[in-house]
């Protein structure tokens, strides 16, 4: 059995958040260093992406724009966090650095 994986950022997972596409892969916000993923999805930090704007997913087309998407989708969750869960301190202590 899968797992249940949820987003802050939205309640629909089986369509894409930018372009609402129903081709989509659920990308972990912070999932590169050890232990980033779990916390991810502790928090809600998952969000679908259509397939190739999925910077991990190896569809991904490297464009501008979509290589933006990374970094537009760490400060969101950066921003969440300090609204809901906790300071920038405990941010950057539980995720490793500050992208705002």
């Amino acid at each position: 059995m899968s797992k249940k994986l949820w987003s802050v950022f939205t309640d629909d997972m089986d369509h894409c958040y930018f372009t609402g596409s129903p081709y989509v892969e659920r990308h972990h916000i912070f999932e590169s260093r050890q232990g980033f993923k779990a916390k991810s999805e502790r928090r809600g930090f998952v969000i679908p992406l259509r397939y190739d704007l999925h910077p991990n997913g190896t569809r991904f087309v490297r464009t501008p724009e979509n290589l933006q998407i990374d970094d537009k989708l760490k400060c969101m969750a950066q921003k969440y966090y300090e609204e809901h869960y906790g300071s920038r301190q405990e941010f950057m202590a539980e995720f490793g650095c500050n992208y705002l």
